[in-house]
């Protein structure tokens, strides 16, 4: 059975009347990208800095590498690494002044400071811009100087802040490229993302929403909880037919993608194509099927507040048929 390197306990953190967290539970084993999945004000933040020992929590306690939190953040801070969103770097020093001053920071002797950086300049393809002001760095080359300068001291746990905000997705491509490199030598990262691409790529996420766990486990396996509640309709006029479909019973979600609409359905629901359908009988042409969910679809459906199920006889087909 895989060890885990950080759990939470019944985690809260209270801001005056705000609970930006509330009641978190996590278990995030060795060697993997655990994603934290929510969208802003979610308290991926507040939890990641509770979880580095930079924050004292109101109700409950973590453990990360065998350390108890609150209480023993001295002995994490040196075995992790934490990338905030605006990784704050010198903007009139180099990019190899800056990383001699991390090396500083983290006491590296003096020939392990210098094969430790020219590691990095290579392994994150830096050594052109070494003598470059890193204030002139473009968006992804400093992304790669701040992920360089967060593992100079090679940490077991990486914490990993919303890393690839504001970066195109080819950049944001080759930063997971590099992620995966440092999980192969043995990392373990947590990483917060309000990006649906950027959570598939996880070994396991929770979802976040109002502090609270929604939902947890790969994203397979949150997919095929939800086997069966996604269906597609196509139509001449997906506005008008969306229009049609909101609010109706059983229905939770309806969003058009592209010139298709999907359309997701409450939990218990025992024909989701018939009970479309049966929604949009005043639009024979418009074609309904189920679909696969993605995990947008599982995001939705666990922030959602319940939408009751329509019953069996509210559907114009039995339960089952035109899937």
């Amino acid at each position: 059975m895989t060890a885990n390197v950080a759990q939470t306990f019944g985690l809260s953190r209270r801001f005056g009347e705000k609970t930006a967290v509330d009641g978190l539970d996590l278990a995030i084993p060795k060697g993997v990208v655990y994603g934290l999945l929510g969208p802003n004000g979610s308290g991926k933040t507040t939890a990641m800095r509770m979880l580095t020992g930079l924050l004292t929590p109101t109700e409950g306690h973590a453990e990360v590498l065998g350390a108890r939190l609150p209480g023993d953040a001295e002995a994490v801070k040196r075995r992790i690494g934490y990338m905030t969103q605006g990784f704050t770097h010198y903007r009139d020093l180099t990019v190899l002044e800056n990383l001699r001053f991390i090396a500083d920071i983290h006491d590296l002797p003096a020939k392990a400071k210098r094969r430790r950086i020219a590691e990095l300049l290579e392994t994150y393809t830096l050594t052109e811009q070494a003598h470059v002001l890193a204030g002139s760095l473009s968006g992804g080359q400093r992304q790669r100087l701040a992920l360089a300068a967060t593992v100079m001291h090679e940490p077991e746990l990486l914490f990993l802040d919303e890393p690839t905000a504001a970066v195109d997705p080819e950049t944001r491509r080759a930063f997971w490229e590099r992620l995966f490199d440092l999980v192969d030598k043995g990392t373990t990262m947590i990483v917060s993302t309000h990006l649906m691409d950027e959570a598939e790529r996880c070994h396991r996420i929770a979802i976040l929403d109002r502090g609270r766990k929604c939902a947890d486990g790969t994203p397979h396996e949150l997919m095929a909880r939800i086997e069966g509640r996604a269906v597609e309709v196509a139509a001449d006029d997906p506005r008008h037919i969306g229009r049609a479909l909101s609010g109706q019973t059983g229905i939770i979600s309806v969003a058009q993608i592209g010139a298709r609409l999907r359309v997701l359905v409450a939990e218990g629901t025992g024909d989701p194509v018939g009970l479309v359908r049966q929604a949009l009988s005043a639009h024979p042409g418009a074609q309904v099927r189920a679909i696969a969910p993605n995990l947008e679809d599982v995001f939705v459906l666990a922030t959602q507040r319940p939408v009751k199920a329509a019953k069996p006889t509210e559907t114009a087909e039995t339960p089952g048929a035109g899937r």
